[in-house]
């Protein structure tokens, strides 16, 4: 690849070719969205909420905070994409996106249109997602991370994000939270809800429909429910956004070229190393070719024949400034992939008697999502001496041959694309065995199959052998290989063999010559030959059996505050993996993708759990209501052994105005299935070198010595030291991705996380409607699997305090040029992670008057006291707080007023976070002149919305809304960031409950 996006943490990467990326804004969120508390209050009377298997008595509050989204939220943002929804929400802003899964951020065909939810930055393997307090399969090979597209957003009766450690209550995987989806039941009639949407400038459009049916028969004992969910996403390309203002990728922050280099001694401190430009070009290379006739490492004439324009050369970097090289904007791919979502729902139950009751569900999912991402290229690729098309277009003008660079758009853009089938049923039985008494026993069964097709991708002896044409003796052309008594193939790039051997995947006299000389002078024949379509396949199983009993003491024994609640059960899950690359990726066939291993991997687990609800007091003096309640978890896992999980609670309210409540957890994680089971496979990353000169200073203040140590080692000279610079050299890692492996590690323990929430809910009486919620919370993870990317590897080995650390035994050196030729990235249990901040949610409801109408004003909002990362132990803790990177700003907040007058309501958002890095703590320390002052930051998000709606009668309502409202761009140099690039953009709907 010749450019990506930065490589975002994940926290746990659940990948191994990545840490994976995720950075996403967030959005606004409307009035729906309350504390758990409150939806107890409002329910009346004796709920089971999130964070408990213990139905909770009216009056006591909920001591977990726990914020819920109801279903009138998500419809009136107008998204149809529940992932895309819920960023808006503080504690989810660095949720997987479709951003992060399209175009050059996609970092496998697996991931296509993939989103996966994120709580606090701690990574989506640590994020625990259910739907109606169940697992749920997940969406990509082995992991449990449950991929949102799979999950019908029009049944969506609520959705429940819990921040804290709940292993206790529903095992492992959510040491950072867990956000569960609540879903529509027993209903009756048949509801149709359609809805388009479109960006004011005519693309990113999208299709909605959904259609819900249900009776109740048996004089209500029983109700059968069926639903169909489609959803259409186009496809949105970076190109439709070029020259969007001075946005990217159009335009971004490159070396000045007024200025020394950074950190030499003639950069001017007064003088920005940084300054935005366009019209840049990746320099030497383009897509009819940039051919080289004297091996001087500088084009002389293009692919076409006429003289190459250098343009002008940004030191420092991979580009010039004008010229005939290829546009860097026209480089990148889609900002989101084209998604197709079929989705049919059955849900049922039969009651017999109030002892026992039948449920089932069952879900089918059929969709697709593709994506395009960059073409391949070629930098110093070798046409040899004879080669017919050379001659006829240069002839004893390169009589020793020539390099040829090109960006191959005429070879067709590279795509990938996933198609999957996902089942989940769940059948079960449950009853009251006595008034105080109750069970639930069920099972549940997930598969997904996927299927990630790649197209446009090299087939690396088919190419090598068709770039070497040569004249066939009778005025034609032929490839040499086809020649009599030619069995070898010989390609050569960088003047060093990259293929040197017999056909693997052809017979001689079937290869096909292939010109390179000028844009769109391969042939359809030629390419045919020697690109591959082929696809990876995967399957994901899950199986869960569980009983539980829960129920209170109110038959034989009560506390002044009544009852004592309880729940206890046992669980069974067994989860497995399975993905099997395609015959070329197995196979190493490919030039432009690593060769890969089929991974395959299972586990399971036996649980037991208890949990205890003690309400000491209740309507007392000084003591409105006062609860302890804890949890305990043992676990039996097939692969790490025995785990325990537990936490205590406890609420306090000494009048009905205002209550305290607060959490203690530990939790646990067990490594998922390819962090254990991973076969060794390659990876293509790009690693910005710690050592060069411009980044030395960015790091620890052990960084220099180690660097000059490391590269000493590798045989560099004194002055070759002094003169090493890879941001200069195309051929270096940092301008062209370098091949590693990645694996798994099966001697992987599990993570440990203590979480601690405290917090405060006001209700004044005098204020009837309003409700203010404000929790502390706590979390550290220990003994964390680290999955890094090469870059954090590389940077890690040197920041250390000397090379004698875990990190530089997994890279190593060129002797010749110095440059990190090798990497492999294992995971490891050596990290920890901290974060800490200030949730707060605020409702107010209010009816001014019969005439004027009623008003629900909301706020949820978020600061973030601390994010950190320690890589190892003993390593120094990295402050990822106001890092763009996640994001994960200071403070973020939605605010939604909310107005309804009869048939009709309006409502005004506002979707905000401050602003974050774009340059890094370490990186302004080192050079303060990184970039002019005003472009340190990142501007804050403000993104405005607009919605209506009004019920033309009992069965009919119409809808519409606008989304970014002032049409706010992205940051200057950005893209897509801090805000999308769609711009604004409308929605208009229709609901229609037709019997």
């Amino acid at each position: 690849m010749k450019t990506s996006r930065s490589a975002l943490l994940l926290g746990v990467a659940a990948i191994p070719a990545i840490a994976v990326l995720a950075a996403a804004p967030a959005r606004a969120q409307d009035t729906g969205a309350q504390d758990s508390t409150e939806a107890a209050e409002d329910a009346g009377d004796s709920i089971v909420v999130t964070g408990t298997r213990i139905t909770v008595p009216a009056g006591f509050d909920n001591p977990n905070p726990v914020v819920s989204i109801t279903s009138q939220t998500i419809e009136q943002s107008g998204q149809v994409n529940i992932t895309e929804f819920l960023t808006q929400s503080p504690a989810l802003l660095g949720s997987r996106r479709a951003i992060d899964s399209a175009g050059s951020n996609l970092p496998n065909g697996q991931l296509t249109g993939v989103n996966l939810l994120n709580l606090r930055n701690l990574g989506t393997a640590r994020t625990l997602v259910l739907v109606d307090g169940r697992r749920h399969v997940a969406g990509y090979p082995g992991t449990a991370s449950v991929d949102t597209n799979t999950i019908p957003t029009d049944l969506i009766e609520s959705v429940d994000v819990l921040t804290g450690g709940v292993s206790a209550i529903y095992g492992a995987d959510g040491v950072s939270g867990v956000v569960n989806f609540i879903m529509k039941k027993d209903f009756e009639g048949l509801r149709i809800r359609a809805q388009n949407s479109i960006s004011q400038r005519g693309d990113a459009g999208e299709k909605f429909l959904a259609a819900t049916a249900g009776t109740n028969f048996d004089d209500g004992k029983g109700n059968i429910t069926v639903a169909y969910e489609f959803n259409k996403t186009d496809r949105f390309s970076q190109r439709k956004r070029l020259n969007y203002g001075k946005t990217g990728p159009t335009w971004t922050f490159v070396r000045n070229p007024a200025d020394g280099a950074p950190g030499s001694a003639s950069d001017d401190p007064n003088v920005p190393d940084r300054v935005l430009m366009n019209n840049l070009r990746w320099a030497d290379s383009s897509m009819g070719g940039a051919i080289d006739i004297d091996f001087d490492g500088v084009p002389d004439f293009t692919g076409e024949g006429t003289p190459y324009d250098l343009g002008t050369y940004v030191p420092g970097t991979a580009f010039t400034v004008g010229g005939d090289s290829t546009p860097r904007d026209s480089y990148y791919g889609d900002y989101t992939p084209y998604l197709r979502r079929h989705m049919f729902n059955v849900m049922g139950h039969y009651e017999v008697s109030p002892a026992l009751n039948f449920y089932a569900e069952a879900k089918y999912v059929k969709s697709k999502a593709f994506t395009y991402a960059q073409p391949t290229y070629d930098f110093f690729t070798e046409l040899f001496a004879d080669n017919y098309y050379l001659n006829e277009r240069f002839g004893a003008d390169a009589p020793d041959g020539a390099l040829v660079s090109r960006d191959n758009f005429d070879f067709g853009i590279r795509r990938s694309e996933l198609d999957r089938e996902l089942w989940r049923t769940v059948v079960g039985a449950n009853g009251d065995l006595t008034p105080h008494l109750k069970y639930d026993a069920s099972f549940v069964f997930g598969q997904s199959t996927q299927r990630a097709t790649a197209s446009g991708d090299r087939i690396l002896d088919r190419y090598s052998a068709a770039l070497d044409a040569v004249s066939d003796g009778n005025g034609g052309v032929t490839c040499r290989i086809n020649l009599p008594g030619q069995t070898e193939i010989m390609g050569n790039s960088y003047g060093s063999p990259y293929y040197a051997g017999a056909p693997l995947t052809f017979q001689p006299g079937q290869c096909v010559p292939l010109n390179v000389l000028g844009n769109g002078s391969p042939s359809p024949e030629a390419l045919a030959f020697i690109l591959a379509t082929h696809t990876d396949y995967a399957r994901l199983r899950q199986y869960v059996g569980s009983a539980s009993i829960s129920g209170d003491t109110g038959g034989f024994f009560e506390l002044p505050g009544g009852p004592i609640g309880f729940a206890a059960g046992l669980e069974y899950r067994k989860e497995s993996s399975r993905q099997v690359p395609s015959y070329y990726t197995q196979n190493g066939f490919l030039a432009d993708s690593a060769q890969a291993t089929i991974d395959t991997g299972s586990y399971d687990v036996k649980e037991a759990y208890a949990e205890v609800r003690l309400p000491i007091l209740l309507d007392a003096p000084l003591a409105h209501e006062l609860s302890l309640g804890g949890a305990f978890r043992v676990s039996d896992y097939s692969t790490v052994g025995t785990t325990t999980a537990w936490n205590v609670s406890g609420t306090y309210a000494p009048i009905t105005d205002v209550s305290f409540r607060g959490t203690y957890s530990v939790s646990v994680r067990a490594p998922n299935i390819t962090e254990l089971f991973a076969g060794t496979s390659g990876g293509y990353e790009f690693i910005t070198d710690p050592c060069g000169p411009e980044r030395i200073a960015e790091g620890t203040s052990t960084r220099a010595a180690n660097c000059t140590a490391a590269l000493t080692a590798a045989g560099l000279t004194p002055q070759q030291i002094i003169n090493f610079n890879p941001a200069d050299d195309q051929t270096s890692p940092q301008n062209s991705s370098l091949l590693g492996t990645q694996g798994g590690n099966p001697s992987l323990r599990e993570e440990k996380a203590k979480t601690w929430t405290a917090g405060v809910v006001l209700r004044p009486q005098f204020l009837p409607g309003f409700t203010l919620s404000a929790d502390w919370y706590n979390i550290r993870i220990t003994q964390a699997i680290n999955y890094s990317t090469a870059q954090d590897i590389v940077d890690l080995c040197y920041d250390q305090p000397t090379l004698e650390n875990q990190y530089c035994s997994l890279i190593s050196r060129s002797g010749t040029t110095g440059y990190i030729n090798d990497f492999s990235v294992v995971p490891q249990n050596v990290a920890s992670y901290k974060t800490a901040g200030l949730d707060l949610n605020l409702k107010y409801r209010f009816e001014a008057s019969p005439e004027v109408g009623s008003f629900m004003l909301s706020l949820v909002g978020n600061y973030l006291n601390k994010l950190e990362f320690v890589p190892s132990p003993g390593a120094v803790a990295e402050n990822e707080r106001d890092s763009s990177d996640y994001p994960a700003p200071k403070f973020s907040a939605t605010f939604d007023l909310t107005w309804i007058k009869g048939p009709f309501s309006l409502n005004y958002g506002i979707n905000w976070f401050d602003k974050t890095r774009r340059v890094t703590r370490e990186q302004e320390a080192a050079n303060p002149d990184y970039v002019p002052a005003g472009y340190i930051w990142y501007k804050e998000k403000w993104e405005h919305e607009l919605y209506a709606s009004y019920n033309v009668d009992d069965r009919f309502t119409l809808y519409g809304g606008i989304n970014n409202l002032f049409d706010t761009k992205p940051d200057v140099g950005a893209v897509a960031y801090p805000i999308s690039a769609v711009g604004r953009s409308f929605f208009m709907g229709i609901k229609a409950n037709v019997f």
